[in-house]
């Protein structure tokens, strides 16, 4: 066997025997690819890890010695005239898969052009939030913009774990479904947590009045999100919440991939990698499609779709996205208004239409409500209840807000509780491989154990909206005061297992800045469903969140200021 360089513009190695022919390029993978080069005399060898060890270091050291600087762990591959990487999923190892990227090897002046880049197309394209130096940016649009907090490169994610949580999702929306249903479950579960949680306790009363009058939601809408870690020492995928109200970002996690998808390819020559592993992102039209489904089954061509919003909201752009798709792809009118605005400005028909300001409602889409801090007086809380007792279509209805709660996420954990709801076995378990573990605060043994090893655990009270849950000593702190208190606040909050995913290099852009640094991810999957009766009109997962943020950091909600935008690149 002979070994020669091939013609390509950058290093391969060749093999010739009398049986076959192709190239070798160190440090790769053992999968095969097609070289794409223009000189058609080579381009059909096969790149190949070779099996031999001593073939490997004689390789390595022969590549080292003819391009003089590659060190053994550096990472270079082969490549052909206009490289084009053929990537396959990660179960047919038929092609070249590129090991995990480090954005830090690459060097300022080449991320000062990237960045440059990004933040042009991001201000072009609507990828932007409102800015908190600004006063009036959070209510009149177009005042006060500043690009979304974002990766500047996406984040490597093993591409098994990114298909089971879009297996799931659709689970775990009818799931949410059947959990709405059961009133008395709902209602019991969180009996003892009313007690101490005053907000808990308001929405437990709504649902408890419509309950009380019979009231049946026949149209039923659920645009929800599930979000993971992926626990670095299991390598198990681990849901972390199911937001079943406000699911955030559905519009600017879409146009992140698509920044990420254009700077891979822009600068592919620089950073070796492949546009199409990072997945297409459809969550806009996902949520657009699941709602004007909704107002058709509505029935009212007059009717407008509202969105729920708090007064100063500077993520409004996210939100017009879905309002635009609306618009321009269905031709279905939305109205933004306030809890305030529709206690002034709302009121019920007898055939139970919703009105506000004079305009019939189709669907009330929440994205507020969530949080007591949206709640100031008894008029958000007097417009909560005027929007439940109507005909319109609640996004989430009060059920449905209820289900996605801690304490409820912490019951369908327990050893039999999935099937009161669910009949399919196979079903069930792909859901339980997603639970960490979670227990409630009445659990001494594990009570005992989170006071000796505070680290392992992470306290949660009944909140959405990031920056809420309990870390580290404070854990400990928290459990021995409840102890010594015994006053039943224990019922306020949920013990979960600390997940703890592994620590990857990024570098993150905040206000037209980049800095380096180790992070941690978190991936969210969205999912929308929509039934009529006992029609399932629509049942998917529609698209994706990743947030990436600092490993110091416990939180990580990125309007919360925690956390930035990103993307994943399969592998």
């Amino acid at each position: 066997m002979g070994v020669g360089y091939s013609s390509c513009s950058s290093l391969s190695l060749s093999f010739r025997s009398s049986t076959c022919s192709f190239s070798y390029c160190p440090t790769t993978s053992n999968s095969k690819t097609t070289c794409t080069c223009s000189d058609k005399s080579h381009s059909n060898h096969l790149l190949f890890k070779p099996t031999s060890k001593f073939l490997q270091t004689h390789i390595r050291k022969l590549a080292q010695k003819t391009i003089g600087k590659a060190p053994s762990s550096a990472p270079f591959f082969l490549r052909c005239g206009r490289v084009v990487e053929q990537m396959e999923t990660q179960k047919g190892n038929d092609f070249l898969q590129k090991p995990s990227f480090d954005p830090h090897s690459i060097d300022q002046e080449l991320v000062q052009k990237i960045a440059y880049d990004a933040l042009v197309w991001s201000s072009l394209h609507g990828l932007v939030v409102g800015d908190r130096n600004s006063q009036r940016s959070g209510k009149v649009p177009g005042v006060g913009m500043v690009h979304a907090p974002i990766a500047l490169l996406p984040m490597s994610f093993p591409e098994s774990h990114w298909k089971q949580a879009c297996e799931v999702a659709p689970i775990f929306n009818e799931l949410v479904d059947r959990v709405s249903l059961d009133g008395n479950f709902l209602q019991e579960s969180l009996s003892r947590t009313k007690k101490v949680d005053t907000f808990t306790s308001r929405l437990l009363d709504i649902h408890s009045k419509m309950l009380e009058i019979n009231k049946k939601e026949d149209i039923r809408l659920g645009l929800h999100r599930s979000d993971y870690m992926l626990d670095e020492q299991t390598k198990l995928l681990l849901q972390i919440e199911l937001n079943t109200i406000s699911s955030s970002f559905p519009g600017l996690s879409c146009l992140v991939s698509e920044l990420h998808r254009l700077l891979l390819l822009q600068f592919r020559e620089h950073l070796l990698l492949d546009p199409e592993r990072v997945p297409r992102n459809n969550a806009v039209n996902g949520f657009a499609e699941a709602l004007a489904k909704a107002w058709t089954e509505y029935n009212n061509p007059r009717a407008v779709i509202m969105v729920v919003v708090q007064p100063e909201e500077r993520n409004m752009y996210d939100q017009h996205w879905l309002c635009a798709v609306l618009k321009e792809q269905y031709q279905i009118t939305t109205i933004r208004k306030s809890l305030a605005e529709i206690d002034a400005t709302g009121e019920l028909q007898a055939d139970g239409t919703l009105l506000v300001g004079g305009e019939a409602v189709a669907v009330v889409y929440f994205r507020a409500g969530y949080a007591p801090t949206d709640y100031p007086s008894e008029f958000e809380w007097r417009a909560r209840l005027l929007m439940e007792q109507s005909s319109a279509i609640k996004c989430p209805s009060i059920a449905y807000h209820l289900a996605g709660t801690k304490k409820i996420q912490q019951e369908l954990a327990k050893p039999g509780v999935l099937e009161r709801f669910l009949e399919n076995k196979d079903d069930i378990s792909k859901l339980r491989r997603c639970f960490a573990g979670l227990w409630s605060l009445n659990d001494l043994q594990i009570i005992k154990d989170a006071i000796e090893r505070p680290g392992l655990y992470v306290m949660k009270p009944q909140r959405e909206g990031g920056g809420n849950n309990i870390y580290g000593d404070d854990v400990k702190e928290t459990l021995l005061r409840l102890h010594v208190t015994g006053n039943q606040e224990d019922a306020a909050y949920i013990l979960m297992q600390r997940i703890f995913p592994a620590v990857s290099p990024a570098i993150l852009m905040r206000d037209g800045v980049s800095h380096r640094d180790q992070t941690i991810s978190e991936l969210g999957v969205y999912g929308a469903y929509l039934r009529n009766k006992t029609k399932v009109i629509m049942n998917d997962n529609c698209g994706y969140l990743m947030r990436t943020k600092v490993s110091s950091s416990n939180e990580g909600g990125v309007a919360a200021g925690f956390a930035v935008l990103d993307s994943i690149y399969l592998v």
